[in-house]
């Protein structure tokens, strides 16, 4: 099957879900390279819109994403990775997931996780995205 690329300008966001809990780890894109590159490593790898570049998830902090499974979408334009996360959490921010926040009844965001390591120990005090 053909990924439909062209819908998103080049580019497909892939969802990323841990294969042994089935929680939503974090969202990213790829273009065909990092596509190509993901199932032939086995580890996953985004492109970057805002640095304009591949990224291997774990580059950085060493906290690598395995393959377990890629899925397609019905429109072949979306795709669930689904991976064994290899590290204490994949958010640059600290947490587990990046989906760490919730919105309350007021329609307010909270933090609803507890942090899983230290960005300033991972990744220096410049952690910006």
């Amino acid at each position: 099957m053909k990924l439909a690329f062209e819908k998103g300008n080049g580019l497909i966001p892939a969802v990323i879900q841990d294969d042994q809990t089935g929680s939503v780890l974090m969202l990213g894109f790829m273009n065909v390279e990092a596509f190509e590159l993901t199932r032939k490593t086995g580890e996953v790898v985004f492109f970057s819109r805002s640095r304009n570049k591949l990224w291997k998830k774990g580059e950085s902090s060493g906290h690598l994403l395995r393959v377990t499974e890629i899925r397609i979408d019905c429109d072949a334009d979306a795709l669930l990775v689904r991976v064994k996360p290899l590290g204490p959490g994949v958010c640059h921010e600290g947490y587990r997931s990046c989906f760490f926040r919730e919105i309350d009844e007021f329609g307010e965001a909270r933090i609803a996780e507890v942090p899983a390591f230290s960005p300033e120990a991972v990744y220096g005090k410049e952690s910006s995205r």
